[in-house]
């Protein structure tokens, strides 16, 4: 009797949970809506349209004039309300000559980056503080596991592009040097926790806008 009764509850669930995911093929992001630890609400499916699953802003070239010539456009949950739940997201990155995107890491996602136009030295240090290291050119591919420290920089003669893939609808990112120099972290603790020079942090506080 409980075997089968054991059954009956088994099949049952099956249906029951086959049928929820029927109807909730997708949670389109509801930005007027709070935002929780699991990411945004969903759009009530009724005002849900097409332009929600498309996203054209990485066709636009980005703005290189900047401290490290290179413009970043991202197609994430937070511009992209498609992609909300759907555990993907997409990037693209303008190099321009001697641009360099920094050492940084995405604590929520691998990444993968194919080469467009271009030659773009990129790498990634593993936890046991081993480099892996490569030139790339058109048509190349790399993968960046999650939460490694990586880079990209354009170290051809012309500008470089790139399109970038991850494994999250929200992949977060910390930035290296703006982590240490772009807040008021003291510079005391900074020299102490890291080795470097106190005149050197300084400095690289004033030019990030850091303070203490």
């Amino acid at each position: 009797m409980m075997r089968t009764s054991f059954l009956i509850f088994f099949v049952l669930s099956l249906i029951l949970s086959s049928s929820y995911a029927a109807v909730q093929d997708f949670c389109v992001a509801d930005y007027t809506a709070p935002q929780g630890p699991a990411g945004y609400s969903c759009k009530n499916p009724a005002n849900v349209t097409v332009d929600d699953f498309v996203y054209s802003a990485l066709g636009v070239p980005g703005n290189t004039s900047n401290m490290i010539k290179t413009g970043i456009t991202t197609a994430f949950s937070s511009q992209f309300p498609g992609l909300n739940g759907l555990g993907v997201a997409l990037a693209r990155a303008d190099l321009a000559v001697g641009g360099v995107v920094p050492m940084h890491t995405h604590h929520g996602a691998s990444e993968i980056v194919l080469i467009i136009e271009g030659t773009i030295t990129a790498g990634f240090i593993s936890s046991d503080n081993k480099v892996y290291l490569k030139t790339l050119k058109k048509g190349d591919i790399m993968v960046f596991p999650q939460g490694l420290l990586h880079f990209q920089v354009n170290v051809g003669d012309t500008p470089a592009l790139e399109f970038v893939s991850f494994s999250s609808d929200s992949p977060g990112l910390q930035i290296l040097h703006t982590a240490l120099f772009q807040n008021n972290l003291p510079t005391d603790l900074i020299t102490r926790s890291t080795f470097l020079d106190t005149a050197e942090i300084k400095r690289l506080k004033a030019l990030l806008g850091g303070t203490n």
